[in-house]
């Protein structure tokens, strides 16, 4: 928003704040396909520039948010305040002027101090985007804004030669989530596993097996080896030196460390393709750190061909502006480092599959190495600025007493955890659904949570099946399919004009959000706020069901219509958060 002509400012606002009842969360038609946010958009433009002729207002400086409080609207704009400071006058006043420009609207409007502009949208309207839902079933919330854009998502990215810990699931159940929300959205969306299978920890692993000359190897076996190393290492620290050693001669090729690095990759992905097969997550490509052995002295080529790099006792550093540690891209004994892996792997993808975006669903820990790569990447002409290199920064599960530590053998195994859940789910009576309902409960327990925040590992809250839970969400999907076996299949939608029941009301002016939820939940790299919608959209169709009567009632045509949406919405969030929707419970 630019002012073309200065005006005294008469009358200056005294308050730009949004008042306690209205979301902090804005609405941009710039980004959101949602056509009310849209057609809102251009509706109070028109009237704006109608009244302001001499002010320049675009499009993208209007911005919406829902109220807090359903009885103040749908939607509510505060560009009256924004004008205020443009004209000098008071916001109330120019939004008084607004609203008097849009009365021919059908939807109702309402102005309220100090200036926000408040939308109601009408039955019509909202009739029509039941008939949308209706017709559009599956496609329901999806869009074309990533149309042409091409969006890599690095998740999951296990260690070789350990149990796939709970350490993984968020990694997993995220990057799962954001790219089946990056699909829906019409993006090339390339899902790739970044597998822990290169580095110094295969050094010290490997110096075990040999030491120890290890004939029958096993994932139980790795886990206790590497466990046993680091208890030695405490009391023996010229160990370290030896696993340094073990795997500068895995890099340079030696026969016996490559041999028994194999075997440790072997036996890890069989378990790997357990875990992924229970928890139904299928990724494009699974490229290890080992698949960039060849093309990492590039990058160091690179670096030095381009003056970024220098030595420093005997390695060879890239210093990264305004960071005091520098990223270093081989060690003084020649050895790589993750920085010049995860720079090969960057490199690789961009000349490979041009993305726009590259989102890296790893742990906050990872924050200042993620920093460095992004930046040398940038330095190297790897990525152009226009480019998004996003780290998710999830956080980590805990005990209430502190951190898991893999190194002290202080973790929960995964597969102990997917176990658990199937069978308590089991106790709900049906055994057909009872790893979907186990394996959902789980998965939503993660995802509804904060990325960033971490999460006190509690079994019992972990295999929650009521309340805001993957299973009630299961289950009102579930309900609302049985009422529609029950049924006659045909309804039919008015065209407005319908005398509703409260929680009918309440229903209908909440299906309509989806599509801006899926968008706003994908360009925050946060699934938790499709799991908040969705569990309040299942409350709300539970209370409809339990105090208002669908099958044998007046209204029982548009009844069975609403039911039938309100599955269509569940269906489609559910199978974005990677969640069974299942017919019965």
């Amino acid at each position: 928003m630019k002012k073309v002509h200065q005006k005294q400012q008469q009358h200056q606002s005294t308050s730009d704040r949004t008042t306690s009842d209205h979301n902090s969360q804005s609405l941009k038609p710039d980004y959101l396909a949602n056509n009310y946010v849209v057609k809102l958009s251009k509706q109070v433009l028109e009237a704006a520039k109608s009244i302001y002729f001499d002010v320049e207002i675009k499009i993208d400086d209007i911005q919406f948010s829902h109220p807090t409080l359903e009885e103040h609207g749908d939607y509510a704009t505060n560009i009256a305040l924004k004008l205020s400071k443009l004209v000098g006058r008071p916001p109330l006043e120019i939004a008084n002027k607004i609203g008097e420009k849009l009365k021919k609207s059908e939807d109702k409007i309402e102005i309220v101090a100090p200036g926000f502009i408040n939308f109601f949208l009408g039955q019509k309207n909202l009739m029509e985007e039941i008939v949308t839902i209706d017709r559009l079933g599956d496609n329901y919330g999806s869009s074309k804004i990533g149309q042409g854009k091409t969006v890599v998502v690095d998740y999951s990215a296990p260690n070789i030669a350990k149990r796939f810990g709970i350490g993984h699931l968020r990694s997993t159940i995220i990057g799962q989530s954001l790219y089946n929300l990056y699909k829906f959205l019409g993006y090339q969306t390339i899902g790739d596993n970044h597998l822990g299978d290169w580095g110094t920890q295969f050094g010290k692993l490997l110096y075990m097996i040999s030491s120890r000359n290890e004939k029958e190897l096993s994932l139980d076996k790795l886990e206790e080896l590497y466990v046993a190393f680091h208890e030695e290492a405490e009391k023996d620290p010229q160990l370290n030196e030896k696993g340094r050693l073990w795997f500068k001669k895995l890099e340079d090729g030696d026969s016996e460390a490559r041999q028994l690095w194999k075997k440790c990759v072997e036996i890890s992905m069989v378990e790997f393709e357990k875990i992924y097969k229970l928890l139904d997550v299928k990724i494009d490509y699974a490229y290890g750190e080992s698949f960039y052995e060849d093309k990492m002295l590039a990058v160091v080529n690179d670096a030095k061909s381009k003056n970024i790099s220098r030595e420093s006792e005997g390695a060879v550093v890239i210093d990264i502006p305004g960071e005091k540690i520098p990223l270093i891209l081989l060690k003084s004994d020649g050895a790589t480092t993750y920085a010049t892996r995860d720079l090969a792997t960057l490199k690789y993808r961009f000349e490979q599959w041009h993305p726009e975006v590259v989102i890296y669903e790893v742990g906050g820990e990872q924050a200042l190495h993620f920093v460095q790569v992004f930046a040398a990447a940038r330095m190297l002409g790897y990525a152009s600025d226009q480019v998004k290199l996003i780290h998710t920064r999830h956080g980590l599960y805990r005990w209430e007493h502190g951190k898991m530590r893999t190194r002290k053998g202080d973790t929960v195994k995964l597969d102990d955890i997917l176990t658990e859940a199937v069978k308590r789910a089991t106790q709900l009576g049906n055994s057909e659904t009872a790893k979907d309902v186990g394996i959902g409960a789980i998965k939503y327990f993660d995802l509804k949570h904060n990325v960033t925040g971490d999460i006190i590992f509690d079994w019992e809250k972990m295999f929650e099946l009521q309340g805001d839970s993957g299973p009630y969400l299961q289950y009102t999907y579930a309900r609302a399919r049985s009422v529609l076996r029950k049924a006659q299949p045909n309804w039919e939608f008015t065209d407005g004009n319908l005398k509703l029941e409260p929680e009918e009301e309440a229903l209908l002016r909440y299906l309509y959000r989806f599509p801006e939820v899926v968008e706003i939940a994908a360009r925050m790299y946060s699934p938790n706020l499709l799991c908040t919608y969705l569990y309040e959209l299942s409350r709300r169709y539970n209370n409809m069901y339990n105090n208002v009567s669908i099958i044998g009632s007046e209204n029982e045509s548009w009844r069975l219509g609403l039911t039938n949406v309100t599955s269509i919405v569940l269906a489609n969030g559910l199978n974005l958060l990677g969640i069974k929707a299942l017919e019965k419970m």
